[in-house]
């Protein structure tokens, strides 16, 4: 029997065979783990042109219906999760290619957030490099009780940072599209509509999907509208601000700080002019990488893998 071609892409922290037993497969398969970013559509066409299988990390690689009109062997994709923008779902149900999904823990995203909220409104980042450089205190901190905690988005991951903030003591405020008061008042968050979200926030972090709606939502108008001292996150998706507004809002001082773990284009390139940007925190995409959520991802390829061999596919995304 013919060995089924399966390739793990963008495992960055090369821990595929740490988080599942590929071995109880190498009889039926023949698997290629790429650890670093492939890049452009041209090196994605030659590369995973034999594939029958693609495992995809999140949104890290896309695959959109010109890759995957190019991948003639292809019959199976697994993204980690249940969804993923950056497929064209359309496309594999055309050709008739199975597309399916894997359990996922959501707690890891929020958290960072948080620690992005502390880190940026006390100025940790400045005073853990004072350490290191031997330097001593040169920041005046700021707390967090009393303080107005915005939220773009009151799903499942602004909820819990809701939460966190109550725990705080801060007053928390919500708005995004679909939001209605009635939900706010459900859990005790109080219902603003866009404008106030910005005006009032001292902190705004961004938890709502990217869509045709919230693509660029946060530009120059709206980062205008904000306190001068105020701090914005963002663990969401990196097209939700428009990238040069707020650029020239760091720079300009319109706001005081901002934290970043997503961005236009990932990986973020070398030369960059966010890694030399004033007044901000970076970390690379790391929202949804933990154990607890890995162990269900890399799990999770393997199980859809031996189903599908098994002709009785699991976690099918419609």
């Amino acid at each position: 029997m013919k060995k089924i071609k399966v390739a793990i892409l963008d495992d960055y922290q090369n821990v595929t065979h740490h988080f599942a037993n590929w071995e109880k497969l190498s009889e039926k398969i023949e698997l290629q783990i790429f650890n670093e970013y492939i890049g452009d559509a041209p090196n994605l066409t030659e590369k995973l042109s034999d594939y029958d299988v693609l495992c995809l990390m999140r949104e890290r690689t896309p695959l959109p219906g010109t890759l995957i009109n190019k991948l003639p062997n292809l019959k199976l994709v697994i993204t980690s999760g249940m969804w993923n923008a950056s497929v064209d779902a359309e496309i594999l149900k055309e050709k008739n290619i199975v597309y399916c999904g894997t359990e996922t823990k959501i707690h890891s995203t929020a958290e960072l957030a948080w620690a992005l909220i502390m880190n940026a409104w006390r100025g940790l980042q400045t005073e853990i490099q004072n350490m290191k450089d031997g330097n001593w205190q040169t920041t005046i901190g700021r707390g967090l009780k009393g303080n107005t905690l915005g939220i773009l988005g009151l799903g499942k991951q602004g909820l819990q940072v809701a939460n966190y903030a109550k725990a705080f003591g801060m007053r928390v405020i919500a708005w995004s599209h679909n939001l209605k008061k009635e939900d706010c008042n459900k859990v005790g968050v109080e219902y603003v509509n866009s404008n106030d979200l910005f005006k009032m926030s001292d902190i705004l972090t961004i938890h709502t999907r990217l869509s045709d709606r919230t693509r660029g939502y946060i530009d120059k108008n709206n980062l205008k509208l904000m306190k001068k001292n105020s701090v914005i996150v963002n663990t969401s998706r990196g097209p939700i601000i428009k990238e040069k507004d707020l650029i020239d809002a760091l720079n300009s001082e319109v706001i005081s700080f901002a934290a970043l773990d997503v961005y236009d284009q990932e990986p973020l390139p070398k030369n960059h002019i966010l890694r030399n940007t004033k007044n901000l925190i970076l970390t690379p995409h790391i929202g949804y990488v933990s154990e607890e959520a890995y162990e269900k991802f890399f799990n999770g390829y393997l199980k859809a893998v031996e189903a599908f061999i098994n002709k009785n596919p699991i976690n099918q995304i419609s």
